[in-house]
């Protein structure tokens, strides 16, 4: 991988456009020079086709050659004042993260009143609001349907946002923290503290038990008194905990499988799940609106 990050291919990619600027330059020159023979005199190159079609060898238009030279100058600007060759910042400093960062904050300037009178209102109004939900699909579909999918249902590994199952709770304050401050979800592998393979796979059927799947009783009558392995995050009966992002295991949502082979494999190699925290990106306003859409996701009113 060093190969990909050493200073080599900056300054080869630096020389290579260099190369190709002076190039030009060197080539417009030249064809400046060359004179070709005319021995008749005729303003022409001497070659022929089709018996009368000469071809001429006039010099070419003064507009094409002066274009020519004012684009060879205004890249050479550019690379003195843009950063392009290599490593060079240059003059001025840009970078396209200065440039993103003055366009959002541009952006949410211009926005700042739109979302000023969603400030003071509830949650539960703001998931009933016609205008506010629309701001907030917008902001879902640009932020989070990427992992959450444009329906909110999730997929393997990535939770559904339109059932009552959440992972550190569901409340209009924890949507909003868990949006703002993002979340780590870890469970360490577990198969040492388990036991033996026959252990892992007994626990497995527990775990099954706890939710009501297709089990073997047998195997599952084994596994609980070893199931104390993971009771101290998903608690004694399995129902989890919400403070540190414990699932669920008795109400059959699987967030990385159902099974007893991917319940295996989750003791055996553990999981480390991040959602990306979102306050850099959204201002407390629009986090307040989305957090109120991702909440009447799954808290439909009445009819």
């Amino acid at each position: 991988m060093s190969d990909f990050t050493s200073n080599f291919w900056p300054i080869f990619i630096a020389v290579i456009t260099l190369l190709g600027i002076f190039g030009c330059a060197l080539l417009l020159w030249l064809t400046s020079k060359v004179k070709v023979p005319n021995a008749d005199n005729d303003n022409t190159s001497g070659h022929v086709w089709d018996g009368d079609l000469r071809e001429m060898n006039n010099p070419l238009p003064r507009w094409w050659v002066w274009l020519f030279v004012i684009t060879i100058i205004f890249s050479l600007v550019y690379l003195v004042v843009y950063p392009g060759l290599g490593n060079y910042k240059g003059k001025l400093g840009w970078t396209e993260i200065k440039q993103y960062e003055q366009e959002i904050e541009s952006a949410n300037k211009a926005l700042k009143p739109l979302y000023a009178k969603f400030a003071g209102m509830p949650v539960a109004k703001l998931a009933v609001d016609a205008e506010a939900k629309a701001i907030g699909e917008r902001l879902f579909m640009n932020n989070c349907s990427q992992c959450h999918g444009s329906d909110a249902r999730g997929s393997l590994g990535f939770p559904n946002l339109t059932d009552h199952d959440w992972l550190h709770g569901g409340s209009p304050e924890k949507i909003k923290e868990t949006i703002t401050n993002g979340r780590i979800g870890m469970m360490p592998p577990m198969a040492a503290m388990v036991g033996n393979a026959d252990d892992v796979k007994n626990v497995a059927n527990y775990v099954l038990s706890l939710s009501g799947s297709m089990y073997d009783s047998g195997r599952a009558g084994l596994g609980k008194a070893k199931f104390v392995a993971c009771a101290a995050c998903h608690g004694p009966e399995g129902k989890g905990n919400q403070d540190i992002g414990a699932p669920n295991l008795t109400d059959n949502i699987w967030l990385h499988g159902a099974g007893e082979a991917a319940i295996i494999k989750r003791i055996y190699e553990g999981k480390i799940n991040q959602m990306p925290a979102q306050a850099a990106k959204l201002t407390p306003e629009q986090i307040q609106v989305l957090a109120a859409y991702v909440w009447g996701l799954s808290n439909k009113p009445s009819k």
